[in-house]
């Protein structure tokens, strides 16, 4: 298992929708074992394999982990697929790793049916509510080439794209080398992840 380097924006592959697994094998599992331990590394709770720079159509998810590292509920969603949504709508202050420290309130279906392969090639289907619905929705839209800035106004999001862009250019997240005082999409001062995503998200407050 492995540290893998993240995709910051503005990078075109982030705007890239992501192409189906045919095949679940020992390197899909090895790359789901990787994504976990970077997203935990990064203090998120979701992470979609375009955000480590593999356009394939999988994310993994775990909003109930520790602050000392112990995984809660993991979840590894490959081809996922939102078969419907709840008509009552939730915000959160969304933030997201390959954002680091941006945030905005998106809102999204309370709640939704989604579908997906697990990585035993069963297939699964669940209804997601509250903080996990709203990490799942964000991570399938990395998927599907859309971040969560595409939700907000173009304003904010441009505001907060120009930023990043300088700050990249200035060579703020490359070579990046991951330590305690990384802050990718999470406020190590908010415990509270019930409003704050990707990063977002109970004990840790990603996409």
């Amino acid at each position: 298992m492995a540290l893998l380097p993240l995709v910051i924006a503005p990078d075109e592959r982030l705007k890239t929708p992501s192409q189906p697994i045919d095949t679940i094998d020992d390197s899909i599992r090895a790359l789901a074992a990787d994504m976990f331990d970077t997203m935990y590394h990064e203090r998120g709770i979701g992470l979609a394999a375009v955000q480590v720079g593999v356009l394939k159509r999988m994310l993994v998810a775990d909003v109930t982990w520790r602050d000392d590292g112990t995984p809660g509920t993991q979840y590894v969603m490959i081809n996922p697929q939102i078969v419907s949504k709840d008509a009552n709508l939730r915000r959160y202050k969304e933030g997201c790793l390959s954002f680091p420290d941006q945030f905005a309130d998106v809102t999204r279906p309370d709640a939704v049916r989604v579908r997906y392969l697990d990585l035993d090639g069963k297939q699964q289907e669940e209804t997601f509510d509250d903080l996990l619905g709203t990490c799942i929705q964000h991570e399938i839209d990395h998927l599907d080439g859309i971040v969560f800035v595409d939700h907000v106004s173009t304003l904010k999001r441009d505001m907060i794209l120009r930023k990043l862009k300088k700050q990249k250019k200035l060579g703020y997240f490359e070579p990046h080398v991951h330590g305690p005082d990384c802050n990718h999409g999470h406020d190590d001062h908010d415990h509270d992840h019930a409003h704050e995503h990707e990063h977002v998200h109970g004990e840790h407050c990603n996409h």
